[in-house]
């Protein structure tokens, strides 16, 4: 295990209890939206951390602590709570009891966590260290948005979560990394994502006679062309983007030709101004359809903004790294186009997310939102310190305005 300083004692005093907690978690997963007992069970753990307030269902199934040091600064660390729609394959003790639901992003352990990073924080708050407040958001559904297009974050910040917090942190396991190792990186760090649906509309007819109709799947061939020639060729190699098709749906029989065609698919980048564009270009190749006869219908549904993360909250991370794990290793740059519902909260409140290396020993792979998933518990205690000592920096930059 990599050297702790300063915070060792504490870490490892915590360690037995975060695995335990983040094995209960692993157990006993719950899809978005639906963290009943998730989110009965995280209360519970923080009422029985000294000082810290608990308001429940804020957002939907959401928790918030809050930890009173006195009068002075307001920042947040959140994490998130619910798990995937996925059978869990390998054969663990703590494998998930629920069947088709496991925690395959880690989730489990971010709980785990920020319920140790409240229990060190207390312990500073009664020795007196700093002054301020800190808010522990505990949020459901970061996975998969409602009827109404919203994950759990814009939930949390219609109720509140925000309100007065000057500063947000948070963090999220990465499989890719040792323990030991970290990604920090300024600026846009995750994608934005959009969801589309395209219907290319014919006429449909008897598969014997086409020539009599408009055939939506002929229309589909050049508007697949155009769609993935998109990024390829309207986009610049410089810029990181994707449009990739989920699904495509048409007929019910051999011998009849549909009249519409649909398609769903995901728009992903890390450039605002590119968002925009990409929106427009994806309309553009359904339009193909009026061009040959047919016709069609787009709609968009806007996801998570990119991850842009604040230069001062990552120097405040990057120092807190430094300062726990001197001989760990920092690595800066993007973290692909993968997204993020963090996003809308840096949106209103400057803060960042930094990515905890977690990978097992031994070379075996195991991907976030796969089946096999797990990490190296090592992991927990490290982030864990990391938030706590992270939050403590932005406490004191805040108090002095140092970095404003």
């Amino acid at each position: 295990m990599l050297a702790i300083r300063e915070w060792a004692d504490r870490a490892w005093k915590i360690q037995p209890q975060l695995i335990q907690w983040r094995r209960h978690l692993h157990q006993y997963p719950e899809l978005s939206f639906q963290e009943f007992q998730t989110a009965k069970w995280v209360a519970d753990q923080l009422r029985r951390t000294p000082g810290v307030q608990v308001q429940t269902e804020v957002g939907g199934t959401g928790v918030v602590g809050t930890l009173a040091f006195g009068p002075g600064p307001h920042i947040a660390l959140r994490a998130d709570m619910d798990a995937l729609p996925i059978l869990e394959s390998e054969d663990r003790p703590y494998r998930s009891r629920t069947p088709g639901v496991m925690h395959a992003c880690g989730h489990d352990a971010h709980t785990a966590m920020l319920l140790g990073a409240a229990r060190l924080l207390a312990e500073t708050a009664a020795a007196g260290e700093v002054k301020g407040t800190v808010r522990f958001l505990f949020q459901p559904a970061e996975e998969n948005s409602g009827p109404d297009g919203l994950t759990g974050a814009p939930r949390m910040i219609a109720d509140g979560a925000l309100d007065g917090v000057e500063r947000i942190l948070a963090l999220h396991v990465d499989p890719e990394l040792p323990v030991g190792s970290f990604r920090v990186n300024d600026g846009f760090t995750m994608a934005s994502v959009d969801t589309f649906t395209g219907t290319l509309i014919g006429t449909g007819g008897h598969g014997a006679y086409p020539d009599r109709g408009v055939d939506p799947t002929w229309i589909l061939l050049p508007v697949l062309q155009v769609l993935h020639g998109i990024t390829a060729r309207r986009v610049s190699p410089l810029e990181p983007a994707v449009i990739s098709i989920g699904r495509i749906h048409a007929g019910m029989a051999s011998n009849i030709i549909p009249a519409e065609v649909e398609l769903e698919g995901t728009i992903r980048c890390r450039s605002p101004e590119l968002r925009e564009r990409l929106i427009a270009e994806v309309e553009g190749a359904f339009s193909l359809a009026s061009s040959l006869g047919g016709d069609y219908r787009f709609r968009v549904v806007r996801g998570e903004p990119a991850l842009q993360n604040d230069p001062e909250v990552n120097r405040q991370i990057i120092a807190a790294i430094r300062k726990v794990v001197p001989d760990g290793v920092i690595q800066a740059g993007p973290h692909g186009l993968g997204a993020e519902d963090f996003s809308h909260m840096v949106e209103k409140v400057p803060g960042a997310m930094f990515f905890l290396g977690c990978a097992e020993s031994g070379g075996v792979r195991r991907e976030l939102h796969t089946p096999t998933f797990d990490l190296d518990e090592q992991c927990l205690s490290l982030g864990a310190v990391i938030l706590a000592e992270t939050a403590k920096r932005l406490l004191c930059a805040a108090s002095t305005g140092e970095g404003r």
